[in-house]
């Protein structure tokens, strides 16, 4: 008998609960053994990717691919320097992509950079052809990998690179709004004055404009922010809280208007959706995966939701309770989605 089977016949109640929560998507599977990474693109948010999952020995075994050699092999070398202080972590490096064999993940983060004032929808095309490229190679070399899209405008790339693969669509993610939940959760921690940590939200949809904060589950320690201000993140709240998401939506513009550039928080971010998978922790984070059939969404477009992962990637979306407005928000958001897709030649 299955651990599955199992559960249900010894906790029937907890099982309907279960079924309610979440949306299944992949079978559960045990951890699986090899932990190599192969980061593609070693740009800004390439290398903060990469000192992540190092630093955070999250894995010990990252290749490294890119078009220009001589800075490919000055990255190399820096990593390997510090190779004593990474717990002697194997780093390689090569404008081949044969590097990437049997990766179990391959972060691609590879592609036209994002101007000042430019959205990320405008990337599109100029991306798409990139991936083109890419992913059907990366997948030969690494045929039982996941894919983790970073590159701009990522739901889309990712929906791109699910395509190229031939890959389920449980092992292509994208990076999705697993940052801006984390923006918006330290925008609202510094308003009340906790730890980021302790304030509970999410962003949900597009990575990008269209995104959709859910206003009506932000909570800490389970007192929801609309039970003591109903009209939070609302156009009438007199307190102002939806200047928080709009300061998400900007937080990379301004960045990137400042530095020119982003890369610490995002480079963070993959390590954390890495670390989820190489340690099969069944954590929940919103990435962006195929929302056709969830939330009465029936355009076949990537978005993000709260999905639950490990070592398959997303082994099922968690069924948040929207609010009309909420629903109506990410509907366009897949609107938006879908119409930028059908312009896609691939």
């Amino acid at each position: 008998m299955d651990k599955e089977t199992y559960f249900k016949l010894k906790n029937p109640q907890m099982a309907s609960l279960k079924d309610q929560m979440f949306q299944a998507v992949a079978e559960d599977v045990d951890s699986k053994s090899s932990n190599k990474v192969t980061v593609v693109g070693i740009g800004a948010v390439g290398m903060a990717a990469a000192f992540s999952i190092l630093a955070q020995n999250v894995s010990s075994d990252v290749a490294l691919i890119d078009m220009f050699e001589n800075k490919l092999k000055g990255e190399m070398m820096d990593l390997q320097h510090g190779s004593n202080f990474l717990k002697n972590a194997k780093i390689s490096a090569s404008t081949d992509l044969s590097v990437s064999a049997n990766s179990r993940l391959i972060i691609v983060t590879a592609g036209v950079r994002q101007k000042e004032g430019e959205s990320r929808l405008d990337l599109v095309q100029r991306n798409a052809d990139i991936m083109k490229n890419l992913i059907p190679k990366l997948v030969e070399y690494s045929p039982d990998t996941t894919l983790l899209i970073v590159s701009n405008p990522c739901d889309i790339l990712t929906y791109v690179a699910w395509k190229l693969s031939g890959l389920p669509k449980n092992r292509v993610i994208g990076s999705g709004t697993n940052l801006d939940s984390s923006r918006f959760r330290f925008l609202l921690a510094q308003r009340l004055n906790v730890a980021p940590t302790s304030m509970h939200g999410w962003i949900i949809g597009e990575h990008g404009d269209s995104s959709v904060p859910v206003w009506s589950g932000v909570n800490i320690a389970g007192i929801r922010l609309r039970e003591i201000n109903p009209s939070a993140g609302l156009d009438n709240d007199s307190e102002n809280w939806n200047e928080c998401h709009k300061d998400v939506v900007n937080a990379a513009y301004e960045v990137i208007k400042l530095k020119g550039y982003t890369s610490w928080a995002i480079g963070l971010s993959c390590a954390d959706i890495a670390s989820a998978i190489f340690r099969n922790s069944n954590s929940v984070k919103a990435v962006s995966t195929l929302v056709k059939g969830i939330h009465g969404i029936d355009s076949e477009v990537f978005l993000s939701l709260p999905c639950v992962l490990n070592a398959n990637g997303v082994v099922s979306i968690v069924k948040q309770k929207l609010s009309p407005d909420e629903l109506a928000k990410l509907h366009a958001s897949a609107a938006l989605m879908d119409e930028v897709q059908r312009g896609i030649k691939l």
